[in-house]
């Protein structure tokens, strides 16, 4: 895809990585955050709708706690709360020089997983836009229980960093591009700082696993990292949409970006368009167990778009409730769907491999043949 028809957008979310809004020995990179804020003016003033979505407050209370490490529990939000209103000062300074408002967006994993929620903020969102401001996203560490979600066998949290968050805003918003701003220059064939050998990917048409082998974990002071990018690129290709990944660090980078520079990874977006409810489905909710399916029941939904049928069912691993959304995994344990359930994990666990028919006569009643239908699954 030519450089012009790729950057033929309206609606762009523009991620910035905790290493690129500070220097080389940790300090807040003033002139670098004043120079992004300046490039997203000129696209905001030229008709373009942003979004930005912001590390960095861990960093800077950490820094202004003069604090050696944030391990201990609670020292992480609390570095959060400390630093989040010095960042926002940043870029209110920054933007309100070019007469540009602002708004500040703290998120949690609840409100994308709780689709009510899901939906309001999406309301909000297109409503600042729409009233020309820039909104400034960041994951609000200060009472995010990602943490503790993670300690919880079989739960998989929404989000944990922000290449995922700037993914599900971009996908809630039906975003053109996603620009991921980071301290390298964009996707190698290996890891560049380890294999002098590697050559710069310009153009990725698919995100297969072949690419996501590619990634490599965060650097330093990050929580992200090449292969969260990926996963990142490949959630907002399948609903149509373009990533850019670039060097943040390169002076003026998101001008150069715009001024048709041939700089970064390009990611094409697929003819999938993935809708926006399947997009919640497979991304956006918190997934609170497993159910495990035979070689049949695979090959019936990843090939035949096929329901889920209680036959097919395996094993069920935690609780959940009908409507919530759950991992489908092989036998191997590889999670390759997730869908909404029709039946609780109860009653999942006493129609497993039985057909459709005995519903009814085991559980005394019947909503549906199929424990999860085909419209409520998402490939992975």
């Amino acid at each position: 895809m030519q450089r012009k028809e790729f950057l033929n957008v309206k609606r762009i979310v523009i991620k910035l990585g905790t290493n690129v809004l500070r220097n080389d020995e940790g300090e807040v990179a003033l002139s670098r955050i004043y120079s992004f804020i300046e490039d997203i003016s000129k696209l905001v003033k030229s008709g373009k709708e942003v979004i930005v979505v912001t590390s960095g407050a861990v960093g800077l209370g950490k820094k202004k706690l003069n604090l050696e490490t944030t391990e201990e529990d609670g020292v992480k939000q609390a570095c959060a709360a400390v630093g989040q209103s010095r960042l926002m000062s940043f870029y209110e300074n920054g933007f309100s020089v070019f007469d540009i408002p602002i708004a500040q967006i703290l998120l949690t994993e609840d409100d994308f997983s709780l689709r009510h929620r899901y939906l309001s903020l999406r309301t909000t969102l297109n409503k600042l836009l729409e009233m020309g401001v820039v909104p400034i996203i960041n994951q609000n560490d200060t009472v995010s229980t990602i943490e503790l979600a993670d300690r919880l066998a079989g739960i998989k949290v929404s989000f944990s960093d922000n290449d995922k968050l700037s993914a599900l805003v971009s996908s809630e918003l039906d975003a053109d591009l996603l620009i991921l701003l980071s301290d390298i220059d964009g996707l190698y064939t290996a890891n560049p700082k380890e294999n002098p050998n590697a050559e710069l990917i310009k153009e990725v048409t698919e995100v297969t696993d072949k690419i996501l082998s590619l990634g490599t974990d965060p650097s330093e002071g990050g929580r992200g990292g090449m292969k969260t990018k990926l996963e990142a690129a490949k959630l907002v290709t399948r609903f149509g949409g373009k990533v850019l990944i670039a060097n943040g660090k390169t002076p003026y980078i998101i001008n150069k970006i715009f001024n048709g520079e041939d700089l970064g990874t390009m990611f094409i977006p697929t003819d999938e368009n993935l809708s926006g409810k399947k997009r919640w489905i497979g991304y956006a909710t918190n997934v609170l167990g497993k159910i495990v399916v035979n070689k049949g029941a695979k090959d019936a939904i990843l090939n035949q778009y096929k329901s889920l049928l209680p036959i097919g069912i395996v094993e069920i691993i935690n609780d959940f409730k009908q409507g919530e959304v759950v991992s489908i995994c092989d036998e191997n344990g590889t999670e390759f769907a997730r869908g909404m359930v029709n039946y609780d994990s109860d009653e999942c666990r006493k129609i497993a491999g039985n057909h459709s028919d005995n519903i009814l006569q085991t559980l005394g009643y019947k909503n549906y043949d199929a424990v999860i239908t085909r419209d409520n699954i998402t490939h992975l």
